[in-house]
């Protein structure tokens, strides 16, 4: 039995999702309410004995975040590739396809988001099964589900016949991207449209010629970035002169809408993309829980209220809705979602309103995750700055200083090795240091328990530039 080397994108910054999702902290990485998170799920969807190691594609800014990810759920990847900048998935996919068939020519790969949700791992499993002959006998497969209603946040396959519940490959005529609804209903009356998952099953080198005859332009650039590569802690970083060059396009754009032979695997089995709060609020109203299509999640109450969904960060937060309808209402300590429910599709547009203005609620939230661990900002006013950091075991923080502030640290849970100067110190709960402005120090906890510590700042500036590193376990700049 031929394996099959599963390519997981992890890069996406998924905006539609937002206040929850932000730049600093996507939705494929999120944990709601405990659950693990979408990426977490999709490594795990491959973890059986048809299925090599994954390769991942991400982003450098969410290179710790997939290790640290990746050993909660006790698993290894085969590879981590550290895109510079982000260039949708064209790129990310020849790059893991080349470096998968320097390993193992005319392998078969899977291509797989990182943040969809697909409930039936074992449906899923016998739907790439019945994929596995086409791609051996040269086609590209893609994968689509079977829609249940229209819907214009999705792109859609056409394929040859009308689909049937035998699974079996059928070729594809054409593509279409987020159809009006009026189209959408016509192609869902056809039987012969599905919903594009943007999952693939191929062998190497026909993706590799596709790339070559529909978009040499890729391919070169592509070879560029992995003749500049670099390894970096264990991760594998592009060239980014090279890969700042590339188009930024997607694969179905780049090679598969222009391909002949194509063929689509149905999937009947539960799948979504999450790709809006509607989304979301439609998985969510199968809950048990949700009474008359009213979602709750966190600390959120609803009197009167019908087809909504409120959420909540923290415990510590109360939303509470009274003769709601249709509407989403998304809590987090530093930023207020309040949508349409049937416009969530739209909430790109609030987060490039909030660029537009500057405002760091737009991509940062204000827990802000590090590979030692992470902080969020409790208090701040002029001159000062209040935060509770966690440094996980074995967590290092670069040695560096300050030019415009000075820092005072207690800690309250666990314990750490402080660096100040030429002194180090040992402190346990109820124990602080001070570190004067400009004096060279670092953090780090050599324990088996989260730190936790309160950390008060003042100064002229406190804006997080202000750091001048020395030294770094992490190799950031």
């Amino acid at each position: 039995m031929q394996k099959i080397t599963p390519i997981i994108l992890a890069g996406g910054v998924g905006s539609r999702l937002w206040p929850v999702s932000r730049e600093s902290f996507p939705k494929q990485f999120l944990k709601i309410e405990g659950a693990p998170s979408l990426f977490q799920q999709t490594v795990q969807r491959f973890q059986q004995a048809r299925f090599t190691r994954p390769i991942i594609v991400t982003n450098e800014d969410y290179r710790f975040h997939v290790v640290e990810q990746m050993g909660e759920i006790g698993t290894l990847p085969e590879l981590i590739l550290l895109e510079p900048c982000s260039r949708n998935t064209a790129g990310a996919v020849l790059a893991a396809v080349n470096m998968q068939a320097n390993r193992a020519p005319s392998s078969l790969c899977i291509v797989a988001p990182s943040d969809h949700l697909i409930s039936d791992r074992a449906a899923f499993t016998a739907a790439i099964e019945q994929g596995v002959s086409a791609a051996v006998s040269g086609k590209l497969v893609t994968f689509g589900i079977k829609p249940d209603r229209p819907e214009t946040g999705y792109g859609y396959l056409e394929v040859e016949r009308e689909t049937n519940d035998s699974g079996q490959p059928a070729p594809v005529v054409s593509f279409t991207e987020k159809p009006d609804l009026p189209t959408a209903a016509r192609m869902i009356c056809s039987g012969c449209h599905l919903w594009n998952a943007g999952i693939f099953l191929f062998r190497t080198t026909d993706m590799q010629t596709a790339f070559t005859q529909h978009a040499p332009d890729i391919a070169t650039q592509v070879d560029e970035a992995l003749a500049g590569f670099t390894l970096d802690l264990g991760f594998t970083r592009l060239d980014r002169k090279a890969w700042q060059a590339l188009p930024d396009v997607s694969l179905d754009y780049a090679v598969m809408e222009h391909a002949d032979n194509i063929c689509a695997v149905p999937f009947d089995g539960h799948w979504s993309d999450l790709g809006s709060w509607q989304g979301y609020w439609r998985e969510e109203c199968k809950s048990e829980t949700a009474q008359n299509g009213l979602v709750t999640i966190g600390n959120a109450h609803g009197i009167d209220c019908e087809s909504s969904l409120l959420m909540t960060e923290s415990a510590d937060q109360t939303i509470v809705g009274l003769g709601l309808r249709d509407l989403v209402a998304v809590a987090m300590n530093d930023a207020v979602l309040v949508a349409d429910r049937n416009r969530s599709d739209q909430i790109g547009t609030v987060v490039k309103y909030l660029k537009a203005r500057s405002a760091p609620q737009a991509t940062i939230r204000s827990q802000d995750f590090r590979p030692w661990g992470w902080f969020k900002e409790l208090v701040a006013g002029p001159g000062f700055k209040v935060k509770m950091i966690t440094v996980h075991p074995r967590g290092v923080l670069s040695l560096q200083s300050h030019t415009q502030r000075a820092e005072h640290w207690v800690v309250v849970e666990g314990s750490v090795s402080v660096t100040i100067g030429n002194q180090t110190l040992e402190l346990s709960a109820n124990q602080s240091a001070y570190v004067p402005k400009g004096d060279v120090h670092r953090m780090e906890n050599n324990g088996h328990t989260d730190a936790v510590l309160i950390e008060v700042q003042t100064g002229s500036y406190l804006g997080e530039d202000d750091i001048v590193r020395y030294e770094d376990a992490y190799a950031r700049c």
